[in-house]
């Protein structure tokens, strides 16, 4: 056999172990021959391949899409196998006919050469269609969904306006979050980002395309270009990347289904597609050289397979891009590179003698600039028949140093490896004995053996209390009853017939005594036990007989084995900590840290297998800080969002794909600066004429919308601004004519009444009623009874005296009321504004005319002694100076308590709805609320209610939606689940947003809750109609957006007088009790 045959042989054994370790993968099969004979029986088709198992294994003909990508080169500089490669020719290539094994070879070449030449689509294309149609085919008759709602646009074009140079978002136009992560983390590359703007297509591109791949990825790159140039340059704070996605769409023949493509399949898509484009034009560029492809130099990278294949040793250097790594049984990033660049038994590699055994080994020749894994978090439920998504924790660093698997390392690498599975044993050995030391005994119950000594130890030097059991029977009880209650304490004679080392209590009772107690205990005793009195019981464990020789000894013995257990203990877990220790610098000497590279990019999904949401996590280096990238929000985060939302184990986010750049090459992020002026350039300056022609006609039409909306706006201001001068107009008519009519029969002189202009023409409701109504009534009495008291107390009777007099009593009343500690039924700022001020610290002068204010109310009683003082605080509210005095300010503090009022009536009426159960419309008020009480936290701590009770009844409330949807959807019935899931799209859904924004936990547990929910009927038996609404609410459930897309009017609220509203809000907040400290 020749070497070329021979790297044939191992190529085709190694091609069909890949599908082997995929089907095991997807379908959770371990039986290695039931995996051959599935690929004998589906012909090499790994979709006809998984859906044999499952229908032969767990019986339900399900399908999954996770596809377990591996790389490979035969013959040709790249070779990506995706799936399967199917062959109608299939020859058993599990027997030992060498024969057999070269024509399949032969054949598989031909057919993939001949298929390429025919259509310009590789077997690795087919494969994946043919496994997306598989999918795409089963979905069909499962059911049939309708499309999908999208993000709606704020009709209000400022709210979609960008804010200076902030990022772009992406639209989401229906279960696209996919291609948004994928989109924004390579446009962040800004080499990336300038090969897509600077591509020209090849001169060629006019004439017919050739064959499908120009059809397809030619028009695609321009959409691109379209599109990058938009997130340049666009004055919108989001673009719509439709044209681009239905191209993808198309390619991927999905868009009946609208299911959300894997992150991974796209980018490998993506990235291929972007490399044919580049490929035609670098052919054209470069006409009998061999072209160089920018997406190849940019992306992949070539790595040495070193193995064993039945004891014959080979090489091969093969290509890759994304590089795979499986997420179940590691703990971090590392470990899973170390599992994945280790195939087999690979320890006969390294032997003298070797054996039948076969193995390889992955090292590294050449690194892509952009290093990007697929993290595998999905595997096949083989019980249950569907795939599952693995929430495990797996951690990874920021800065990845990538020595240990370089070929050029390859030997001090292998040392290091055998040294660290050397101290991993050692560390097994100690963990193993620590442990010992730390379970002790031969039960089920196990104890630290420290502890064990040390209550011997209290037990043994513990003296005994002495108690009879007969004090635990009742003697009065006849012999037959109960025992429930204690007798008297025995009698002397009792005690002195028991040990004397026990007997230590003095006697009870006196001597002549003896004979009832004794009488007694024949009818006592008998029907509990025939035998004699048992001796007495110590109250608490203690040795009954111990000299003192023996505690001591035994104390000092004790005392010995614990201080060397303790010193055992404490030398095992120094030896652990240094162990570790070791094993972690293993390779942080310089030489091992010579090729960093640094986390640029983490592709988040959120949610089950079979529902989710994506968002990426983008390092800006500009701002050196990491944005999140959510659709059309895109914001600033931090490590620590990152690593919460990243890692896995915390809720169901985490990483699903890393996307590392080489930290040497910094023209990858690096702006481009003018050859001329030597400036960076920004904006526009950066798009190619074209690209700039189509972004400036995109501003033109966003200027013009902008344009519109404004005169819109202005011509509806104008029409209320007239409707409102009209029914001004018409109230002062109705008001003139009704003072004419109704004046009163002893009017106020103009001398002793100031003119009307000299009071502030709007008081506060609460402060003065044009009317004597329940308020002002309530208000009028508080004043009319400070004057009253200051008029007893004060012996000068002069009206400004006694307006000062009463001031002071009035003011000194309002802040006992704001001093005392009350409960929260009994709040004394919904009784006076003064109080609300007090606690708020506003300035001296607010209060001073506040007051005033109230004792020149019009409504005061008409007794000689009110009226002038009324008089002289109109007077003195006229003589105060406007310098002296800010009314802004003033105004500003009577419209901050106005809308305390408003968030107190939100608040009570939602809680009032909640007691009563009536869940849907206590849940806007509650909503308003919060929002509310929280704009006025912001000012000061009394400026609102108590934000920890209104967010436990907001979430509480949705808590209760959820529960009641989720029972109306459970019923299956047409009206009940219509219903259910109209409370969710419009209640809920939109009120998850509030909960994610403030990040609280309890606010997050109760989201998780939710979702968690809905997420458990993924994979449940349900008619087909029940599948497609489920399947189209999943995505708006799912959504981590912390945007308000829409959102209810406030609730209008009804009026109440300070006396009504004290009393109905002491009545609710009475009713609550406290809130459950463990509540929700």
């Amino acid at each position: 056999m020749t070497v070329e045959q021979n790297v044939l042989q191992q190529h085709s054994q190694k091609h069909q172990q890949t599908l082997l370790n995929q089907l095991k993968e997807v379908t959770g099969t371990t039986d290695v021959q039931l995996l051959q004979q599935a690929l004998q029986v589906s012909n090499g088709d790994l979709a006809e391949a998984v859906a044999f198992l499952t229908e032969k294994n767990a019986k339900v003909p399900q399908q999954d899409e996770t596809t377990y990508y591996q790389t490979s080169q035969v013959a040709s500089d790249r070779y990506i196998s995706v799936g399967s490669q199917a062959d109608t020719n299939v020859i058993d290539l599990t027997g030992d006919d060498k024969d057999d094994l070269q024509r399949a070879i032969a054949l598989s070449l031909e057919e993939s050469n001949r298929a390429f030449r025919e259509t310009g689509i590789t077997d690795e294309e087919q494969a994946i269609s043919r496994v997306l149609e598989a999918s795409i085919a089963e979905n069909k008759a499962s059911l049939k969904r309708t499309h999908t709602e999208v993000w709606s646009d704020s009709p209000n074009p400022h709210d979609r306006k960008r804010i200076d140079n902030c990022p772009v978002g992406l639209k989401n136009v229906g279960n696209t979050c996919w291609f948004s992560a994928v989109i924004q983390s390579l446009f962040n590359l800004l080499e990336f980002q300038r090969l897509v703007l600077n591509y020209s297509p090849p001169a060629r591109v006019h004439d017919l395309p050739r064959n499908q791949k120009e059809h397809r990825n030619l028009p695609f790159m321009q959409e691109l270009r379209n599109l990058f140039s938009l997130m340049v340059g666009s004055k919108r704070k989001y673009v719509d990347p439709s044209r681009a996605v239905e191209i993808l769409k198309d390619a991927f023949k999905s868009s009946e289904s609208q299911q959300q493509q894997d992150v991974s399949e796209f980018t490998h898509k993506l990235l291929d597609w972007l490399e044919d484009a580049f490929q035609m034009k670098a052919e054209e560029d470069r006409e009998g050289e061999k072209p160089k492809n920018p997406m190849v130099e940019l992306f992949y990278g070539r790595f040495l397979a070193v193995g064993v294949l039945e004891g014959k040793k080979f090489e091969n250097t093969e290509m890759f891009g994304q590089y795979p790594l499986q997420v179940n049984g590691f703990k971090d990033l590392h470990e899973c590179l170390e599992a994945a660049m280790i195939e087999g038994e690979i320890e006969s590699l390294h032997s003298a003698e070797n054996s039948a055994r076969s193995g390889q080994e992955h090292w590294f020749t050449e690194l892509p600039p952009v290093l990007t894994f697929e993290l595998s978090r999905f595997e096949f439920n083989q019980a249950l028949g569907r795939p599952e998504k693995i929430h495990n924790k797996l951690e990874f660093p920021s800065m990845l140093y990538m020595d240990r698997y370089m070929d050029r390392n390859r030997e001090i690498t292998r040392i290091k490896r055998e040294e660290i599975r050397r101290l991993k044993e050692h560390l097994t050995l100690l963990q193993q004995r620590l442990e010992r030391y730390l379970s002790y005994g031969s039960g089920p119950k196990r104890f630290p053996l420290a502890d064990v000594l040390q209550y011997a130890m209290e037990f043994a030097s513990s003296k005994p209390v002495c108690t009879s059991p007969v004090e635990d029977i009742d003697t009065s009880a006849p012999p037959g009853g109960t025992t429930g209650q204690q007798l008297p304490p025995p009698s002397t004679a009792e005690q002195e017939s028991l040990p004397p080392l026990e007997s230590s209590g003095p006697a009870s009772g006196p001597t002549t005594a003896t004979t009832a107690p004794q009488q007694q205990r024949v009818p006592i005793h008998k029907p509990f036990t025939q035998s004699r009195l048992p001796p007495d019981i110590p109250m608490h464990p203690a040795p009954r007989h111990i000299t003192e020789e023996e505690l001591r000894v035994l104390e000092g013995c004790l005392h010995r084995w614990r201080s060397e257990v303790e010193n055992d203990t404490r030398d095992l877990q120094g030896s652990i900590t240094r162990i570790q220790r070791t094993i972690e610098l293993m390779y942080s000497d310089k030489s091992m840290m010579q090729v960093p590279y640094r986390l640029h990019a983490v592709l988040v999904h959120e949610g089950q297998a079979n529902a989710g949401h994506y968002w990426a996590y983008i390092y800006d280096p500009h701002q050196r800080c990491w944005m999140k990238y959510n659709d059309i929000s895109v914001t600033k985060s931090s490590w620590e969002e990152l690593v919460r939302d990243s890692f896995g184990g915390y809720r169901n986010a985490s990483a699903y794909c890393l996307m590392y750049i080489n930290d040497k090459k910094p023209f990858l992020i690096e702006e481009e600066f003018d050859k001329e002026t030597g400036q960076i350039l920004s904006g526009m300056d950066k798009l190619p004429p074209d690209l700039k022609h189509y972004v400036k006609e995109d501003n033109e039409q966003f200027d013009k919308e902008i344009e519109e909306w404004d005169t819109l706006q202005a011509r509806k201001a104008q029409q209320e601004k007239l409707a409102l001068a009209t029914a001004a107009a018409a109230a002062a008519s109705a008001a003139s004519s009704t003072s004419t009519s109704s004046s009163s029969p002893q009017p106020m002189s103009i001398e002793s009444s100031p003119p009307d202009n000299a009071v502030p023409q709007q008081d506060p409701e609460y402060m003065e009623q044009p009317s004597p109504t329940n308020d002002s009534k309530h208000l009028q009495e508080d004043t009319e009874r400070a004057i009253s008291r200051a008029a007893a107390e004060q012996e000068e009777r002069s009206p400004e005296a006694l307006l000062n007099a009463a001031i002071k009593l009035e003011y000194g009343r309002l802040l006992r009321f704001a001093q005392e500690d009350t409960p929260p039924e009994n709040d004394y700022r919904l009784q006076h504004i003064i109080v609300y001020f007090i606690q708020n610290q506003a300035p001296k002068k607010i209060l001073e005319r506040t007051l005033l204010t109230q004792f020149a109310d019009r409504n005061l009683a008409f007794d000689e002694r009110c009226k002038s003082i009324m008089n002289v605080a109109r007077a003195k509210l006229d003589l105060i100076k406007p310098e002296e005095v800010n009314m802004d300010e003033y105004e500003m503090w009577h419209q901050d308590y106005r809308n305390f009022r408003e968030t107190t009536i939100f608040m009570m009426t939602g809680l009032e709805l909640f007691q009563k159960t009536n869940f849907v419309e206590a849940l806007m008020y509650l909503v308003y609320a919060y929002q509310y009480n929280k704009e006025l936290l912001l000012k000061g701590l009394y400026r609102g209610h108590d934000e920890e009770l209104l967010g436990h009844y907001r979430r509480e409330c949705l808590l209760k939606l959820n529960e009641q949807a989720a029972a109306m959807f459970e019923s299956g019935e047409e009206p009940e689940v219509t219903t259910g899931l109209g409370i969710m799209n419009e209640l809920v859904v939109p009120c998850i947003p509030l909960l994610l924004v403030h990040d609280t936990e309890r606010d997050l547990l109760a989201v998780e809750d939710m979702r968690n929910r809905w997420c458990s009927y993924l994979g449940q038996e349900m008619e087909s109609n029940l599948q497609e609404k489920l399947t189209d609410f999943l995505p708006k459930l799912l959504d981590c957006s912390t945007e308000i897309k829409s959102f209810h009017d406030p609730p209008k609220l009804p009026s109440y007088s300070t006396l009504e509203l004290c009393e109905r809000f002491s009545r609710v907040m009475a009713a609550l009790g406290r809130v459950p400290s463990d509540g929700r």
